[in-house]
């Protein structure tokens, strides 16, 4: 009954984004009034939507990334033109040209547009384009409840045509030619990664490093150092971290088991009951970083070109380190805990956490956290305490952090709890990530060249 409500309430709050006083006959409006006291829960409500269809349709991690940064570009863009403190995205991030500009002597509701920019690339990158449809369906009823019909006739033609802008660029991504790439090998080498219990799936997205970068040159940038070589001698580097892992999980704290469960975060969790197998869902882990951002933005009050902002840079951030984190698992292809344990250690051990099915090295978790940290300290500022109430509606309770960097090392140190990442790829991903997320705080410049230094 929660998600349900959830799911309802962002739409409730459509009517008091675009609602005037009268609805009956619309008046003409000042555009430019309409802009000032736009809601920015128009845009929340977006994202929050994309991010409930894309648990519906199971996206992987790094595919919701993706789908998160080419949606805020979007809506980003949309806002640039009537946003004198923004710089458009064209020319920073790869191969994007300028978007198609406004009309001239057109007046427009930028937010409106873009969120109509938003909803046209989500629902083209979706499984379930109708549950994003339905969203947009509802906004446009709405605005043309209180809005001028030429207004919204102009503002919804723009956001398409930013649309279309963005759904061209995509299209030169790599990714409809990784959907043909071959699967990953399982082999018997000693230390190579191969698939988990309970479901025995197949590596997700081994070609995830052939996607296009937004800010990162390459994806091996910020490559790590190699994982201490395989071994199963006493003593050695790397089954003293497999030690590790065990023996947490044998004497685990309660207060670490909540940490490993709130940032768990694995958006296809199976279960097994006798002979019968069904499987639980929810957000991956760069959709908990948009919530952060959400919560933060929203602290601040920010409206709803900020808003964008946030949640743009934010992305790419996320997006560019699932490349750089899937580059070195699928370059490392390194054993996971469970494996090791149950093979040399103890054949009936569990982790806390189910083991994701891909490789370990580095941990994902801790590469974007550490990555949209740095971001979200350099947009907010440093020490910006929240109350990260993100997982509250799949049943776990709130958390308080006093600065994204705090949250980020728990999230690193969440893997380890839940017996799914040896303390290595924990704190080899943090550095990974805090490179990446610095390169996009250099690279990506959201800030017009006259108010970047305010």
């Amino acid at each position: 009954m929660l998600r349900r409500v959830l799911l309802v309430l962002p739409l409730l709050g459509l009517a008091f984004v675009l609602s005037g006083c009268e609805t009956s006959t619309p008046k003409p409006v000042d555009p430019v009034a309409l802009e000032s006291a736009s809601d920015p829960e128009l845009l929340h409500a977006t994202v929050k939507r994309l991010t409930d269809v894309m648990i519906r349709d199971i996206f992987s991690p790094p595919q919701a990334a993706r789908a998160y940064a080419y949606t805020t570009i979007a809506a980003y863009e949309a806002m640039v033109p009537a946003s004198p403190a923004l710089r458009s995205l064209a020319g920073q991030v790869a191969a994007l040209e300028p978007v198609p500009a406004p009309p001239e002597a057109v007046p427009l509701h930028h937010p409106l547009a873009a969120t109509q920019a938003a909803y046209g690339v989500a629902e083209a990158l979706v499984f379930s384009p109708a549950e994003i449809a339905s969203h947009r369906a509802s906004m446009e009823e709405r605005a043309r409840a209180s809005l001028p019909s030429d207004l919204v006739d102009a503002s919804l033609a723009y956001g398409d045509a930013v649309a279309a802008h963005i759904l061209g660029w995509i299209n030169t991504d790599g990714y409809r030619e990784t959907r043909s790439a071959p699967a990953y090998t399982v082999t018997d080498e000693p230390g190579r990664w191969m698939p988990t219990p309970p479901a025995y799936m197949d590596g997700v997205e081994p070609s995830w490093n052939q996607i296009r970068p937004f800010a990162l040159a390459t994806a091996d940038q910020f490559a790590p150092p190699p994982p201490p070589p395989y071994s199963t001698e006493p003593g050695s580097a790397f089954f003293t971290q497999v030690l590790e892992v065990y023996e947490i999980g044998q004497s685990i704290t309660e207060e670490q088991r909540a940490i490993a469960s709130f940032w768990d975060c694995n958006p296809y969790v199976m279960h097994t009951r006798g002979h019968a197998m069904f499987a639980t869902k929810k957000l991956t882990p760069g959709g908990h970083w948009i919530g952060i951002t959400a919560i933060a933005s929203r602290m601040r009050g920010d409206d709803y070109a900020e808003t964008a902002e946030a949640y743009v840079r934010t992305a790419i951030a996320l997006s560019d380190a699932f490349i750089s984190a899937w580059d070195e698992k699928y370059r490392s292809n390194l054993i996971r805990p469970e494996t090791v344990i149950n093979a040399h250690i103890d054949e009936t051990w569990i982790p806390v956490l189910q083991t994701p099915p891909f490789p370990e090295y580095t941990s994902g978790h801790s590469v974007i956290s550490a990555a949209a940290s740095v971001v979200l300290t350099d947009h907010f500022g440093e020490n910006f305490a929240f109350s990260d109430t993100t997982e509250v509606e799949y049943g776990l309770p709130v958390r308080d952090f006093p600065s994204f960097e705090i949250a980020a090392e728990e999230a690193a140190i969440s893997r380890l709890y839940g017996g799914i990442h040896y303390r290595f790829a924990a704190e080899e991903g943090l550095i990974q990530g805090r490179n990446v997320g610095q390169h996009v705080v250099d690279q990506i410049q959201t800030r017009a060249p006259a108010l970047a230094s305010q």
